[in-house]
């Protein structure tokens, strides 16, 4: 399976990095997984570009496709004014629509204080939500005080696990590799009136 994660840490070397590393390295515990990482700092100049003449570049482009061709994602943000930062929300705005339907992600996020935790619930959560990705229960917030703390290790392994667990039953269906995204189930609708008619008693 293979599993990619997602990192928008700025900083060289970054907290953001290190818990999407020791994310992936939990994943790895539970289930066999190549892992790839995408580092959105290195892709910041691609982004801006391609929003501006349509392109995404060779790099980008190679990043886009591995995380719409993932059996799972581990995604990683640092907070800035109590949400995401704008260059991990820019390299998601450039994923295809339904490209990320049904697929397992794990979010993560880091901060200098633990009052900034509800950006899991409030910003990320809902971000995937709306990408129609299967988000996993726990997510994992690490502050600066959590690193070495009593609490943050359990997280990420019952996120982990969580995790292994969805994309490890994804690949069991048969056929699901490079499936496509269904349609969307409104397309569908049957009008009011249709079903009205249909109740109505014959003859």
């Amino acid at each position: 399976m293979k599993l990619v994660v997602v990192s928008a840490g700025l900083s060289v070397p970054s907290s953001t990095r290190l818990l999407a590393d020791r994310l992936a390295a939990a994943v790895g515990r539970t289930a066999e997984v190549d892992v790839q990482v995408v580092e959105l700092r290195e892709l910041a100049v691609d982004i801006a570009h391609h929003f501006t003449n349509g392109f995404p570049g060779q790099a980008l482009s190679a990043a886009l496709d591995a995380v719409t061709g993932a059996d799972g994602l581990v995604v990683v943000t640092p907070v800035f004014s109590a949400s995401y930062s704008g260059l991990f929300k820019s390299f998601f705005d450039l994923v295809e629509p339904e490209a990320l339907a049904g697929k397992p992600v794990l979010i993560g996020a880091t901060g200098g204080t633990a009052r900034h935790s509800l950006v899991l619930d409030h910003a990320l959560r809902p971000l995937f939500s709306y990408l129609k990705a299967v988000v996993v229960p726990t997510g994992v917030y690490a502050a600066s005080e959590d690193w070495g703390a009593e609490g943050l290790d359990a997280r990420i392994e019952r996120a982990a696990g969580e995790l292994a667990a969805l994309m490890s039953g994804l690949s069991a269906v048969p056929g699901a590799a490079g499936r496509r995204p269904s349609a969307d189930t409104f397309e569908d609708v049957v009008p009011f009136e249709e079903r009205l008619a249909a109740l109505r008693p014959t003859g």
